[in-house]
């Protein structure tokens, strides 16, 4: 379905203005709420990476992401990766993941990390079981209440998702191959559990959106301070949960 889908470096300034350009066109925020071109100019010439997915000339998605360091080691925040809707579901957001892990690896930077709203199961189920990304914390409201019509003026929580480039989790979950014994049994010792009328509720814009993000809050941040990570998702008529387990890189 990604059929002439090229991914590669952007490099040029008119490169980095299709970029915001299409932010624009995604996120739908105020002026001040929209990352600059500067930044993406300011990521590429300080060892980050703007990716783009090109049709022909046409740029259909990005990737933003800039250099940080932990525990002395550097690794790359991937901040924003946006797809045009014409184009989502065609396989390239994972063309841009793909291509993000193998310009990562290739420098000797082994830990990507991202965050992204937890309500988003879709982006969830991609993260987690698709990617083989991990998920130990939880970020209440981390960008504030924002302008754009995606964050239905709530506050913007977030996971952070971490993608250990080289680990047998990620290896396995890049190839197709299932990993870890709690992704093939389909149970894990725990579990936040969103209920089938959830995406009703998300269409409707329910005010019941508001008092579901607390408990998910609630549930997510007891069980990272007992060690616990998010490693997979399930969805049956019960509805869909994150699946939670003691980690270790299985």
């Amino acid at each position: 379905m990604s059929d002439g889908i090229v991914v590669r470096k952007c490099e040029a300034l008119e490169e980095f203005n299709a970029c915001v350009a299409l932010q624009r066109e995604i996120w739908g925020e105020a002026d001040l709420e929209v990352e600059p071109a500067t930044l993406f100019v300011v990521a590429a010439h300080t060892g980050g990476q703007v990716l783009g997915a090109f049709d022909g000339p046409k740029l259909v998605g990005y990737t933003l992401a800039v250099v940080g360091l932990r525990e002395g080691q550097p690794y790359l925040h991937s901040h924003m990766t946006g797809v045009l809707a014409a184009y989502r579901d065609r396989g390239v957001g994972r063309l841009l993941k793909l291509f993000q892990r193998e310009e990562a690896l290739g420098r000797g930077i082994r830990l990507i990390q991202w965050t992204f709203d937890p309500f988003e199961l879709k982006n969830a189920r991609f993260n987690l079981d698709r990617l083989g990304a991990i998920c130990r914390e939880y970020c209440p409201n981390l960008y504030g209440v924002t302008t754009s019509p995606l964050h239905r003026g709530l506050p913007t929580d977030r996971l952070l998702a971490e993608w250990f480039l080289d680990s047998p989790r990620v290896v396995a979950a890049v190839a197709g191959v299932a990993s870890g014994g709690w992704r093939v049994a389909g149970e894990a010792p725990a579990s936040v559990v969103f209920p089938p009328e959830f995406e009703e509720w998300k269409r409707t814009d329910s005010l019941e959106l508001a008092e579901l993000q607390g408990r998910v809050r609630d549930e997510f941040t007891r069980w990272f301070a007992k060690g616990y990570a998010a490693i997979g998702t399930r969805s049956n008529e019960q509805g869909t949960a994150y699946l939670l387990a003691p980690w270790s890189d299985f």
